[in-house]
């Protein structure tokens, strides 16, 4: 297994494919998330009905996630990663006709598309799983994952910006159609994956064909849910200013144009993928849990500061500011959980604490609706102050117990 140290050591085939497929994902999501709330505001969607759509989209995420911790390893998690990026496809599809407001709701609900530049939904679970066969919880496979996905968004979030200068109208729906030839991609990188990524298998008994083993809690449970439910915490926080709700605020408070704003998610995504392959690093000094809160809690203080940004320039900078430090927390989370669970509970531990992230999140763009209502960035100042205290209840925690809090903590085998 991998050290965290380890950072030359060569990936493994199976691992360069799902980086790959976190990479082309990334692209596309990057693209359309700074879209997406450009598209809402250019067909004149109040504030109240774009948090119920945001909403609808993490929602089924979170509902994804569930079914693929239930079902996938029965089912197959090659089959099952290759049905969401066809389902992936066919979203762009759908959204690219640009349809009436109901249908974006049904597309929605599939949790097929992502508010954010990066995703925690099916796939997100599907590849954490699949990567811990070749490095469990050092954070060293994590963290080119992650860089991958947030160095992919940035492109794709800068191909969105010139798409929109290039485009001769203000109706950029029609560029959803990138989302076509991202799934195709994901789907071929889904298919090329090995066995060895699936679900340990029992014996053949009595003649019957092996089955994989049926995943579930069992002597990580209570560990796993305190992690979901501080996760939870964290993602109520974050739902507030998804990619999707920025690109708005930005657009209704300070006037920019989708180019202004393709250049800004395209900073914020290069400047995550160094942040995500230097937060390995930091956790093999200072712990997975230290790395996570200690660059999580100054990046929650300025968030909760851009509401006070006098013009776009400020807010732009305290945005990159922040950046710098917000996502450390992302591969470090992920080899947490693999790291406090046996092997046979990863893909339910994976599908638990993801979905516990996106079961709370549609009601916080509802609540930012509302918010934006009273005022347009009092989503920014509330998100900072729960945010904030999450990172205080995770250290709190973490710190009193044995093999968590500590520098390194070893896989469970």
């Amino acid at each position: 297994m991998g050290q965290t140290g380890d950072m030359g050591q060569p990936l493994s085939r199976d691992t360069r494919l799902l980086v790959g497929g976190q990479a082309v994902r990334g692209f596309g999501y990057g693209f359309t998330a700074v879209l997406l709330g450009a598209m809402l505001a250019a067909r004149g969607v109040g504030a109240v009905r774009a948090g119920i759509l945001l909403a609808t989209l993490i929602g089924g995420s979170a509902a994804a996630s569930l079914v693929v911790g239930i079902f996938a390893d029965r089912f197959g998690r090659r089959r099952t990663y290759a049905i969401f990026f066809l389902g992936v496809a066919l979203a762009g599809a759908v959204v690219a006709t640009s349809p009436p407001l109901w249908l974006l709701f049904v597309v929605a609900v599939t949790g097929t598309l992502s508010t954010d530049v990066v995703d925690n939904g099916a796939a997100s679970t599907l590849e954490q799983v699949m990567l811990a066969a070749d490095d469990a919880g050092t954070g060293r496979v994590y963290g080119r994952y992650n860089a991958a996905g947030a160095a992919f968004g940035a492109l794709g979030a800068l191909g969105a910006g010139v798409a929109g200068v290039a485009s001769r109208t203000t109706n950029h729906v029609w560029l959803f159609v990138v989302l076509v030839p991202v799934g195709i991609v994901g789907a071929f990188c889904a298919w090329g994956l090995s066995p060895s990524v699936e679900a340990a298998r029992t014996e053949a008994t009595d003649g019957k064909p092996p089955r994989a083993v049926r995943t579930k809690l069992g002597p990580s449970r209570v560990v796993v849910h305190r992690l979901a439910k501080l996760f939870a915490v964290d993602a109520a926080g974050g739902g507030l200013v998804t990619t999707g709700f920025l690109s708005y605020y930005m657009t209704q408070r300070y006037h920019v144009s989708l180019g202004t704003l393709g250049w800004l998610f395209f900073l914020v995504s290069a400047l995550q993928a160094v942040s995500v392959l230097i937060a390995p690093v930091l956790a093999r000094r200072f712990g997975l849990v230290a790395t996570m809160v200690w660059t999580h809690l100054p990046s929650n203080i300025i968030m909760a500061s851009m509401v006070f940004a006098p013009n776009f320039k400020v807010a732009a900078m305290l945005l990159l500011l922040r950046t710098t430090m917000s996502q450390m927390d992302t591969p470090t989370r992920q080899a947490l959980v693999m790291t406090v669970v046996t092997p046979p509970e990863r893909t339910q531990a994976a599908a638990v604490t993801n979905a516990a992230r996106y079961s709370v999140r549609p009601f916080a763009p509802l609540l930012g609706g509302v918010l934006q209502s009273i005022s347009l960035g009092a989503p920014l100042l509330v998100a900072g102050v729960v945010k904030g205290a999450y990172d205080v209840a995770l250290w709190s925690w973490a710190r009193g117990i044995p093999g968590v809090g500590s520098k390194r903590t070893p896989p469970r085998e």
